[in-house]
């Protein structure tokens, strides 16, 4: 009953708190351009993430879960928040949000968040030792900016986040991790209430403010919720994250093989890619919220698997996945080795009238 009160308490702030972050964000100048990279005709106030943030430390100071983890999380948080706000307000280098994002995995680090060691097969342990720490520093990196990459059409980021945080929350009730539980259903709340004014058409962005300050939180709430992993546990937040991760993993590729800087923005994103495919806003934002569901629900039976059942369950997550990018072309319409199997397979011949 104290969890779902907090919850409500959480939506409720955001509700309240997004109109007068709105307001603050034109004040202040911080709004979004409309360009020839971005799907938004007007100019938009963003700085949305600060809504999400007050409600969810609004949910903090109700419950006050105990966890000697809470305060890394809260400062590593805060360093996020702070990065995102200039961002928002001043559009800081890349090198400058790297060095933000990096000296909030850092606290969390420092806290105690970051994988120890793997429980493999057969009751066998592979100790990470120091390498521990770099891994986890890049997991935390990682995921910061894979939801800051989604971020591309209104209610896109937020919704996924969404999910995957109720996905967490269910996972977390299993296994009965209720600091978990407390953390990763108050940000849901938070960014339901968010959602409420950023689904299309969206009144308000997040900016970088809320897609960093929703990365960091998932990488890390993720990362401690399956802190003591097996060699498939370690897969589950990996799972969850299958959108993001995906999309990011396939920019880095695409940009290899165009021989382009990583960094370098482009319109081939998974949004990007339904769009052209002659999906509407909302439509694609639709679609990317069900294939998001899929992975999630994959990633909750893969937790209540048999070793085999999960390797077979993985197996097919990673299958459906490199369906998805060479359907939608997320490297490029030429990549599609699997489907050019198939065709051959099935006697489909796609360039004939």
């Amino acid at each position: 009953m104290d969890y779902i009160l907090t919850f409500i308490a959480c939506f409720i702030a955001a509700v309240l708190l997004t109109p007068v972050v709105k307001k603050l964000a034109v004040k202040i100048g911080a709004t979004d351009q409309p360009n020839q990279r971005k799907v938004h005709q007007r100019i938009m106030p963003r700085l949305g993430g600060l809504a999400i943030y007050f409600s969810f430390l609004i949910g903090i100071a109700i419950t006050m879960p105990e966890s000697p983890y809470l305060w890394p999380i809260l400062i590593g948080g805060t360093i996020i928040i702070i990065t995102g706000v200039l961002d928002d307000m001043f559009e800081l280098s890349a090198k400058i949000k790297l060095l933000g994002q990096i000296g909030a995995a850092v606290v969390a680090i420092y806290g105690g968040i970051y994988v120890e060691f793997i429980n493999l097969p057969f009751d066998t342990i592979w100790q990470l030792g120091i390498f521990g720490l770099p891994l986890t520093l890049l997991w935390i990196v990682g995921i910061t900016n894979a939801i800051n990459l989604i971020d591309g059409l209104d209610g896109l980021a937020a919704g996924v986040s969404a999910i995957v945080l109720a996905t967490i929350t269910t996972i977390a009730v299993m296994d009965g991790n209720f600091f978990i539980v407390a953390m990763a259903s108050m940000l849901l709340a938070s960014t339901i209430g968010f959602l409420y004014y950023n689904f299309h058409p969206a009144k308000i962005f997040m900016g970088d403010t809320g897609a960093l300050f929703l990365g960091y939180m998932i990488a890390v709430i993720s990362l401690l919720g399956f802190k003591s992993v097996t060699l498939f546990s370690l897969l589950i937040p990996i799972i969850i994250l299958a959108v993001p991760i995906s999309d990011t993993l396939f920019a880095i590729i695409r940009r290899m093989v165009n021989k382009q800087p990583l960094s370098a923005p482009d319109k081939s994103h998974m949004h990007h890619c339904f769009l052209r495919l002659g999906y509407s806003h909302r439509g694609t934002v639709l679609m990317i919220y069900g294939i998001s569901a899929f992975f999630a629900l994959a990633a909750v039976v893969i937790s209540q698997s048999t070793l085999w059942g999960a390797l077979v369950l993985t197996l097919i997550v990673l299958f459906a996945v490199e369906l998805l990018a060479e359907r939608v072309g997320l490297v490029n319409t030429e990549y599609r080795p699997i489907l050019n199997i198939m065709d051959r397979m099935f006697g489909i011949n796609r360039t004939s009238p």
